[in-house]
């Protein structure tokens, strides 16, 4: 019998699941999430911890498997989705020199994502809103005042406005056998298309991340969604300079998060 399944119970017996492993946790958003399954089927049971995270359970709803996990059951802060076959095998293939296969998969999720029409039925953050750590840090001048100089225009100017992902990367797209590639982990997100696929130069190691890398993907990464180089590096610098951004608020040592920062400015001067 496990343990630690009291949070869990209601949802245990209202969508009749059976636990099949330990529960943990994600420990930026205090999420909670236990592999279950139904009728036999592995599925993953996870808890909301914030709002943002509830937005994005009924966002992976809306999408309905269209470039997203399949989802089973969604209720409030509580999502049943289908349990990926090999949740590491993005970053493995980047580490095994099948990066550009890496990035290929990575843009044809977010394409996917992009395509489904409607109106989801949750709060979904402008990106201009999702901005505002940058924006406030700007005034301190020195990178990320140089960052937000090139994300502003771009926020102001908007194009190819879409649901976004917000945080398409190697750790969120995974693999799940005959059903495919497909998205977790949403922050439901409205604004320029271009942005989801800045978050996927974000390296699965630091070391991984070099001048040469980040030019070669900015060609692969334009050609393969159709967006202009120079866009595309403007928003890579935008998203990378937020992520310092949120280091810093969370008390990080903000220098070892600027040199991606510094690295992709370099290219934009180039």
């Amino acid at each position: 019998m496990y343990e630690g399944l009291e949070a869990f119970a209601p949802w245990l017996e209202r969508w009749e699941l059976e636990a099949d492993g330990w529960p943990f946790g994600t420990p930026y958003t205090r999420s909670l999430l236990l592999p279950v399954r139904r009728d036999g089927r592995a599925a993953m049971l996870k808890l909301a911890g914030n709002a943002e995270e509830a937005r994005g359970g009924a966002l992976m709803a809306w999408w309905a498997g269209g470039g997203a996990a399949p989802v089973l059951a969604q209720d409030g802060p509580a999502l049943l989705m289908a349990r990926a076959a090999d949740p590491d095998a993005l970053p493995r293939m980047a580490f095994q020199g099948r990066e550009t296969e890496a990035i290929a998969i990575l843009c044809e999720t977010a394409a996917a994502l992009h395509g489904h029409a409607g109106e989801p039925p949750c709060e979904l953050v402008p990106l201009r809103r999702w901005f505002r750590a940058l924006e406030q840090r700007a005034a301190e001048g020195g990178l990320f005042g140089a960052a937000w100089a090139v994300a502003q225009p771009l926020l102001e100017t908007p194009r190819d406005v879409v649901v976004l992902h917000g945080d398409i990367t190697h750790a969120n797209v995974l693999d799940f056998g005959a059903d495919g590639w497909r998205a977790i982990d949403p922050k439901a997100l409205r604004g320029e298309r271009g942005y989801d696929y800045a978050n996927l130069f974000r390296s699965p190691t630091v070391a991984m991340a070099t001048p040469e890398r980040l030019q070669r993907q900015l060609g692969e990464v334009a050609a393969l969604a159709g967006l202009e180089r120079e866009r595309l590096l403007g928003w890579v610098i935008a998203h990378a300079a937020l992520a310092a951004a949120w280091y810093a608020e969370d008390g990080g040592d903000v220098a070892r998060a600027l040199p991606f920062v510094t690295m992709a400015l370099a290219q934009s001067a180039a």
